[in-house]
């Protein structure tokens, strides 16, 4: 495994890198599936999770006696090659792909992590993000953990007492870790998945000819030809083996599942609670017009996150749907850092207008989320110098007013845009001529979940969970060291 040092240069992914769109924490994948290549499955598994983090990714292996690990800072597709995947031999696995929401962004922070004892190894990644860290690695021994991650706390905490098999450690320990956690961790022989007893991040169970596949979303499962059997219930432990699939409560069920799995956070072709995302985006496009209707030439998205709200959006306005934008798909993690003159260009350098589709036309602009304006403010900007007469914003979430402590990578609430702003206020800093965000009922309603079901706390500022605000936060563990 190699190092590779923080700091290449590199663009973010978004649109504007000095507006980063909201970080889902990771997109986690486990497969039990003798006489499969397992590392390749869980390859193309985490290819389809990448949306959910990309920072660094990594996938544990075992043939039966030891677990191999093999990670590394980068996209799924920069870490992992044919050589790579072919040193990766056994029967099971785990993959993790990251955004980082607790820890540094560094290799040593990559997960899976490992904890090797004379009892076995255990390899554990996770989806989500813990609020009483600082209180569970209290209970290890000083120096034992080496990354700065509530994952590295877990994995010591789930291996240090091998008298117990990892099944029972993972049923005395879970019930005691709070926030939001979707795991998929493996010894030697055993594949093992468990989700908080609020169900906040997504987890699924997938059928094989030859085995079982847990992940994120089900577009995982799809992709490696895995049928979906059901959600993996909040509160509910997972051991998978030569025995099959046996089922372990370890706390009661008190579902909260993530409202901005529906905005942004899950792929369009996922299905949470049984209802395809893409048709609560169009569903919620619908609603957002009913909402926020306004005279109007054309609806247009943001490409590619506008995308299904804004067919909903044009459907029942009657107002045109069009592409008045084009993105370069090709500028990632990978563009060179641009000079001075490319960077006063901003959004450019991935949107650029089509003049002969919006000049002289009345805009209809259509977005997931808003979170510090940036992105939106130069679309605006870019439009009018291209020639639209009017830019109407239509947002399809609620204004995104509290920060997230369970796995979503939002600023504090003091750089949050609807943190310190009205609609009004927004609106004019945008530049827009009208702004309309989609109510919170309408988003819920959408979704076809009751309201208690979800957890909508970015929205709302209502924490399912309780929060201590001295003992959270994205580098919380560093503090402390």
């Amino acid at each position: 495994m190699k190092h590779v040092l923080k700091g290449d240069g590199r663009l973010g992914h978004d649109l504007d890198p000095r507006d980063r769109a909201p970080q889902d924490a990771c997109g986690v994948f486990g497969v039990w599936a003798p006489g499969e290549d397992v590392s390749k499955l869980t390859y193309y598994g985490l290819y389809a999770l990448q949306h959910r983090g990309q920072e660094s990714a990594g996938i544990a292996v075992s043939e039966g006696s030891r677990i191999l690990v093999y990670k590394d800072m980068g996209l799924v597709a920069q870490v992992f090659d044919e050589s790579v995947l072919g040193t990766l031999r056994g029967h099971l696995a785990i993959g993790h792909c990251r955004y980082s929401t607790t820890g540094s962004s560094v290799w040593e922070n990559a997960q899976p992590t490992l904890s090797s004892t004379e009892g076995g190894g255990l390899a554990l990644a996770h989806n989500g993000n813990l609020i009483n860290t600082p209180e569970l690695a209290l209970r290890l021994p000083t120096g034992v953990i080496r990354a700065t991650t509530d994952t590295e706390v877990l994995t010591f905490l789930l291996a240090q007492d091998r008298t117990k098999s990892i099944e029972d450690a993972a049923a005395e320990l879970l019930p005691q870790v709070k926030g939001a956690y979707s795991l998929v961790f493996m010894d030697e022989k055993t594949l093992y998945a468990a989700r908080d007893p609020q169900g906040i991040r997504p987890m699924v169970l997938g059928r094989l000819e030859r085995g079982w596949v847990v992940a994120s979303e089900t577009a995982a499962l799809d992709i490696v030809g895995a049928s979906f059997v059901r959600e993996v219930e909040p509160g509910e432990l997972l051991t998978i083996d030569e025995q099959g699939v046996r089922s372990r409560r370890f706390a009661l069920a008190e579902p909260k599942g993530c409202l901005f799995e529906y905005v942004y956070l899950a792929r369009p072709d996922t299905t949470i609670a049984g209802r395809g995302v893409q048709a609560t985006r169009v569903e919620v496009g619908r609603r957002l017009a009913m909402e926020h209707p306004v005279e109007a030439d054309l609806v247009i998205p943001t490409p590619e996150s506008g995308t299904p709200a804004a067919i909903g959006y044009a459907e029942q306005s009657g107002i045109p749907y069009g592409q008045g934008l084009v993105k370069n798909s090709y500028v990632g993690r990978t563009f060179i850092q641009p000079s001075q003159t490319i960077r006063q260009l901003g959004i450019r350098l991935k949107l650029n207008p089509l003049r002969e589709v919006i000049q002289g036309k009345r805009l209809v602009v259509v977005d997931d989320s808003i979170v510090r304006g940036n992105t939106q403010r130069a679309i605006v900007k870019m439009l009018r110098e291209a020639g639209a007469t009017e830019v109407h914003v239509r947002i399809s979430s609620p204004p995104v007013s509290w920060p997230c402590f369970y796995g979503i990578d939002f600023a504090t609430q003091a750089e949050l845009i609807a943190g310190t702003k009205s609609v009004a206020e927004i609106c004019e800093s945008l530049g827009a001529d009208s702004l309309g965000y989609i109510s919170l009922d309408g988003l819920t309603e959408a979704t076809t979940l009751p309201a208690e079901r979800l957890c909508r706390a970015c929205f709302d500022g209502h924490y399912p969970i309780p929060i201590d605000r001295d003992n959270v936060g994205k580098f919380v563990l560093e503090a402390k060291a």
